[in-house]
């Protein structure tokens, strides 16, 4: 299929240790993928991705793609 297009994603890394997090924001990084600090996981561009972002800003870097 030629003209199918590649969905949009974002690259998330773990910059912090959610160690010293509350427990809600320990769960939504696990939940997002991310197990060690510097791992980065491809997730889609969507809202609920980019609820997780904004509640655990502080302990992830965010690197979009086209």
């Amino acid at each position: 299929m030629a003209g199918k297009k590649k969905a949009a994603t974002i690259k998330v890394t773990l910059v912090k240790s959610p160690i010293g997090a509350i427990p809600k924001q320990r769960a939504t990084v696990e939940a997002m993928g991310l197990h060690k600090l510097h791992q980065t996981v491809e997730l889609p561009d969507n809202d609920a991705t980019r609820g997780q972002i904004k509640k655990v800003c502080h302990l992830v870097a965010v690197e979009e793609e086209a």
